[in-house]
This record gives structure tokens, C-alpha cells and sequence, in this order.
């Protein structure tokens, strides 16, 4: 592909803006691009994946780690990192780091994850059940949700759709609608 500017060169540097729902792609040589100035990368020379996850620990208007009884920094009583050079660094000290920074690593994982409970992968051979009791629980979580919103008559479909799974998973049925 050549430079849309000189028509001339190869293009290398490839950009996509979009701004209010509009695409824009501009294919450019290095020259054009130099000259172009505004297509410069904004990354810092230092760019780093510890400055990543240091941002990531920095949740908005969240207060500093501080451990409420004596007001000083949650530190770890295993290799004593605080939480302040955790997120400089973006790795724990040791094992005990997971109790003394609990709260705040539960909140990160839930950032990057969208969960701080694993659920991993299932095998097909024995994953049947193991699928169908993840969906009994996702349904026993909806019909929570319907009762406190008291949505009486979709929390009965519910409850008759979990009863019907709970006896299939007790008579060890392998297909399940």
C-alpha cells in the first residue's frame, strides 16, 4: 500500500480515528508522518506494563489503603510491602500480601477480570454437569434479583426452572434442555 500524502512511498504507519461514529483510516510513509507531526505515538519513552497495572490500581476517588484502628498504611506482616509499593511495582511479596491487601486486590481483580471468583474452562466428557449446576446458580442469583425487585411471576418461572435442573442433576441425565 503507498502513502496516501506523496503517492510515492510504502506506507508504515497506519491510523484509524474514530470520532463520533466516523471512521477515518490514513495510511502513511514514516516522511509524511514525521511531517505530519499529530500522528505521533503518544506513549511515553518509558512505557511500561508496571505503569499499566500502577494505573489500574489507582481507582478513581478511591481512598489510601489505611488501616482504620491506628490510621497508619496497610502493610504486610509476612515481608512487609504496603500497598504503596505494590502498585509501584505491580507484584505482591509473598503469600500473606492476598489477607493484609484483601479488599483492595478484590477490587482490582474485579476491575481487570470483571470477577474475583475463577471459573476456568470445562471438560467436555464430564462437563454436562458441572454446566448445568453453573446454570442452577446463575438462576438461583436471577431469582434473588426477581424477588427483591418483587417480579413475583418471572421469580416462579425461575423456581420451576431450577427444580426441573436440580432433578435432572440428581438423576444424572447427560442432555439437558
Amino acid at each position: 500500500m503507498l502513502c496516501q500524502e506523496c503517492k510515492k512511498n510504502k506506507a508504515i504507519v497506519h491510523l484509524t480515528k474514530i470520532i463520533n461514529n466516523m471512521k477515518t483510516e490514513i495510511h502513511l510513509c514514516q516522511e509524511c508522518a514525521n511531517k505530519k507531526g499529530e500522528f505521533e505515538l503518544a506513549f511515553e519513552p518509558n512505557f511500561s506494563l508496571h505503569h499499566l497495572f500502577a494505573g489500574l490500581l489507582d481507582l478513581e476517588g478511591a481512598e489510601p489503603a489505611v488501616d482504620p484502628p491506628t490510621g497508619s498504611r496497610v502493610q504486610c506482616q509476612g515481608c512487609g510491602l504496603t500497598y504503596d509499593q505494590f502498585s509501584q511495582i505491580g507484584r505482591l511479596g509473598c503469600a500473606k500480601c492476598y489477607d493484609h491487601f484483601g479488599e483492595k486486590l478484590g477490587l482490582l481483580l474485579k476491575r481487570i477480570h470483571g470477577s474475583t471468583q475463577h471459573t476456568g474452562k470445562v471438560p467436555e466428557r464430564s462437563g454436562s454437569q458441572i454446566k448445568v449446576k453453573r446454570e442452577i446458580e446463575k438462576l438461583r442469583s436471577e431469582l434473588q434479583q426477581k424477588i427483591l425487585n418483587e417480579e413475583f411471576e418471572e421469580a416462579a418461572v425461575l423456581r420451576d426452572k431450577i427444580r426441573e435442573l436440580d432433578k435432572a442433576v440428581e438423576g444424572g441425565e447427560d442432555k439437558i434442555d
